[in-house]
Parts: structure tokens; C-alpha cells; sequence
């Protein structure tokens, strides 16, 4: 019970809207004077921090408004040399947010010497599943060689907040040979259904317009994820102040929309709905 509370805890960490919206008036702010010196390392730091507090990040690592998937966002790797045949190495790994162990053999350990192959007793995996507060262990008994160009993967049973792999080898008499070992990472990705979600979409928009340098894209999108975090003020008055200056016979605002409409269609999946779905409602509104 106390750790069921502790964690409702960890999921209710409230987003700091206010810290957000500064940022982004900050972002469009510098872009609005920025010429061939756009300062993209520092403003793609400031959006994904603030991507990380939108997603609601909670002491454990996890978050309340995004899930990690069995998808590869990154990869940890290490390399051995097995040397000794009589008795068994144990070689370790750990990670963070990891779904699967890989053991790999290379085909060549130099450019012009081929590997040994290693004979693998064991896998053990400890890990610490998402959202638990034990640890588990996972076990796979192999008592076989792993050939040169070969690989095996171990699937965990659950995504691993923490995880520490132990495999158990030794080497060919006939000589030593190389192995790795490697932990697949998750992707994170952000719930549709999340109060943030449309200032998520915002916050890589800005992301996207910094890394090919669209400064009228980072502007509008800064403006509108201010907006958004300041809902208490009038949107409005925000992109009459900052907004660039609109094309002959387009209200500023209308201009606006568009150009939000235009930084969805070119962003996720759910990004392109969401600009589908703002498309839409302009054409109404619009209309009347």
C-alpha cells in the first residue's frame, strides 16, 4: 500500500507550465533576432527538457503522460575477449529502460584474422520491471557455441527499469575469441490523450524548425506553445506582438494557423492527425 501511494505520488508531479512558457517566449525571442547565428545546441537542450516535463517525468525515470514501447531508441554495448577454455568467465552488463539482451560473435576480430567461436553456458538478467519495486531474475541455460556472424537475442519478460545481464563463457581451446553484449533501450513515446499532447507536438515542432533553421516555423510554434501554457492570456495578443509578418490579404492570425497546420502535416503520425483535425476547423471557421 505504501508503495502504491508512493508511486501515485511520483505520477501526480505536477508540470511546470509557467517555467515552459518562458522558455518558449525565450525561443522566440532568439530566433526573432538570430540571423545566420541561431544558438540551436542551447534552444534544442531548452525543448527537450521542457519535453521531458511535459511528458511528467517522475522520480523512477518512468512518466505519467508518455509509455516506453519495444521499439529501439538507442543501444549500451560492450566487447570481450574470451580467453580462458577450462574454466567460465562471467561477463556483465547493465542498463537503463531496457527490453532485450543481444549476444553477438563478429565474423572477423581484426581485418585479416577470423573469430573463435564461444561457448556460452548461461544467461541470467536481473532486472527491476517498469512500474514494480522487486527485482526479478530472468534465466536462459544455452550450453552451446555461438558461431562467428551469429547473434541471439534475449527478450525481457518485462521493460527493465534497471537491468544487469551476467553471461557465462569460456573460450575454444583452440584459442580465444570475441563477443558483445548489447542492451536494446525502449523508445518512449507520448499518449495521444495526454493534457500536454498539442504542447509536445508544439515543443518538436520547434525542435524540427531549429535543426533545419526555420526561424518563422520556431517563432510561430514558440508563440503557440506560450499560448498554450498561458492559457489566462489572450492567444491573440501574442502573435499580433511576435507573429511574423503575414502575407497580403491573410489575417495574422489565419497565417498563424497555417503555419502551425503546415509544422504538424510534417511531424508523426499523431502530429499529422492533429494538423488534419486544426485544417479542418479552420475551413469551418472559415466558411462562416
Amino acid at each position: 500500500m505504501i508503495a502504491a501511494l508512493l508511486f501515485a505520488a511520483a505520477a501526480a508531479t505536477p508540470v511546470p507550465t509557467a517555467q515552459i512558457a518562458l522558455d518558449a517566449r525565450v525561443v522566440d525571442r532568439v530566433a526573432e533576432v538570430s540571423k545566420r547565428d541561431l544558438p540551436r545546441d542551447l534552444l534544442k537542450r531548452m525543448m527537450e527538457d521542457d519535453i521531458e516535463l511535459l511528458r511528467g517525468k517522475r522520480s523512477d525515470g518512468g512518466y505519467a503522460y508518455a509509455s516506453h514501447d519495444r521499439m529501439e531508441a538507442s543501444r549500451k554495448s560492450e566487447s570481450f575477449s574470451i580467453e580462458d577454455a577450462k574454466k567460465s568467465s562471467r561477463l556483465e552488463l547493465r542498463g537503463s529502460w531496457v527490453y532485450r539482451l543481444v549476444v553477438s560473435a563478429a565474423s572477423r576480430r581484426m581485418l585479416v584474422t577470423r573469430n573463435r567461436h564461444v561457448f556460452i553456458e548461461r544467461i541470467e538478467i536481473e532486472y527491476l520491471p517498469e512500474g514494480a519495486t522487486s527485482s526479478k531474475v530472468q534465466t536462459l541455460d544455452v550450453n552451446g557455441w555461438i558461431e562467428p556472424g551469429t547473434s541471439r537475442n534475449v527478450d525481457l519478460e518485462q521493460i527493465a527499469r534497471q537491468a544487469t545481464a551476467r553471461v557465462y563463457v569460456h573460450a575454444d581451446p583452440e584459442g580465444y575469441g570475441n563477443i558483445e553484449l548489447a542492451m536494446l533501450e525502449a523508445k518512449i513515446f507520448d499518449n495521444p490523450d495526454s493534457p500536454y499532447a498539442d504542447a509536445v507536438s508544439s515543443a518538436k515542432a520547434i525542435l524540427r524548425g531549429v535543426e533545419n533553421s526555420e526561424i518563422p516555423s520556431i517563432r510561430a510554434m514558440a508563440q503557440r506553445l506560450a499560448a498554450d501554457m498561458e492559457p489566462s492570456k489572450p492567444a491573440i495578443a501574442a502573435v499580433e506582438v511576435t507573429a511574423p509578418r503575414a502575407p497580403a490579404g491573410v489575417e495574422p492570425d489565419v497565417a498563424n494557423e497555417l503555419q502551425v497546420i503546415e509544422d504538424l502535416l510534417t511531424g508523426t503520425e499523431v502530429e499529422r492527425r492533429q494538423g488534419l483535425d486544426r485544417l479542418h476547423q479552420l475551413l469551418r471557421r472559415l466558411r462562416h
